[in-house]
């Protein structure tokens, strides 16, 4: 078996380059109520700030700027339930090539119109029956696209990294980095701009307790598929975490937490009403497990990653709605 070649931090640099001027620096945010209830210093890098609303952006434009013209002619493929979809579209749409994106047809109506709104092409799937990567490398082998899935891809993993590197340059190195997690790819970037910037920060990573398939695989030490799991966190959904990401999760990641949907809606609710922020319950990972995990972080410096805030209103309001109260 030929042994996986690893992006390393030097990657990760090279991306910021190419994502300076194109990207947003997202602000890093504060909250004492918060710090006080932790007794802890938390540090929120806010990537629902992020161009179309997601870290997402990061990757999809370091992949795609690293096409060659006979790539940007072809165009790309992708399929994501929904920001990696409009993170493709969107940056597609700035390098002037076409985009076809496969996504489910329960997707959020929010990421969907926005996807179509930079001007992509949209073909639907049912997440519970049908197997998206497969739809994307056959398109890709019919019409010549190039297929840049949404997480176990080195150049897209390393545009990831890059929000974890803003955090550290900002705010210097942290005791603990929280970090939402489906398929690898945020986690396994920030852990790379983690050991090289503040090595001694302790990195985790946090899943829907519905859908740890990364906690199980990252026990056994080999991955591990589970049924698509059944969660609020629906950019979270991933049966199975990727082979790169993986195997930089194994070397470099101290511990794979979960979180309920309950706390998920506590967290929303925590965002919403103390730091006036729309947080999708993809984004809330991070936050719910500092609260509820159990990590001791009494007087330590703590880094809370929010993945992005595309959840669409109606259902934000309804989530909203329902007792905050932790289960």
């Amino acid at each position: 078996m030929t042994p996986l070649a690893l992006p390393t931090f030097e990657d990760v640099r090279a991306a910021a380059q190419r994502l300076h001027g194109q990207a947003h620096r997202t602000p890093v945010l504060r909250c004492a109520t918060l710090d006080q209830q932790l007794g802890a210093q938390v540090f929120f890098k806010c990537e629902n700030f992020q161009r179309m609303g997601a870290f997402k952006f990061r990757g999809a434009f370091n992949a795609l700027a690293q096409f060659t013209p006979e790539q940007k002619r072809a165009g790309v493929v992708a399929y994501s339930s929904g920001n990696h979809a409009q993170a493709i579209a969107l940056s597609a749409r700035m390098l002037g090539m076409p985009a076809t994106l496969i996504m489910p047809h329960d997707a959020s109506p929010a990421k969907l119109a926005a996807t179509r709104g930079y001007g992509a092409h949209v073909v639907h799937y049912d997440r519970y029956s049908e197997d998206a990567m497969a739809m994307a490398r056959q398109l890709s082998a019919e019409q010549g696209m190039t297929f840049i899935p949404p997480f176990d891809h080195p150049h897209v993993l390393c545009g990831q990294g890059t929000a974890a590197l803003e955090l550290f340059e900002e705010i210097g190195e942290l005791d603990h980095l929280f970090v939402c997690l489906g398929g690898g790819g945020l986690l396994s970037g920030s852990a790379l701009s983690a050991r090289a910037l503040s090595p001694h920060c302790k990195v985790y990573g946090v899943e829907p307790e519905a859908g740890n398939d990364v906690q199980q695989s990252f026990r056994s030490g080999q991955r591990v598929r589970i049924p698509t799991p059944v969660t609020i966190a629906d950019g979270a959904q991933t049966p199975l975490v990727g082979e790169l990401t993986f195997e930089l999760i194994r070397r470099h990641v101290d511990d794979i937490l979960t979180a309920t949907d309950a706390q998920l809606v506590q967290a929303m609710h925590f965002y919403a009403e103390r730091m006036k922020m729309v947080v999708e319950p993809t984004g809330c990972l991070s936050l719910a497990a500092a609260c509820h995990a159990g990590v001791p972080l009494k007087g330590q410096r703590v880094g809370v990653l929010i993945s992005g805030g595309n959840v669409d209103l109606q259902r934000f309001a309804q989530l909203l709605q329902q007792n905050p109260t932790q289960d």
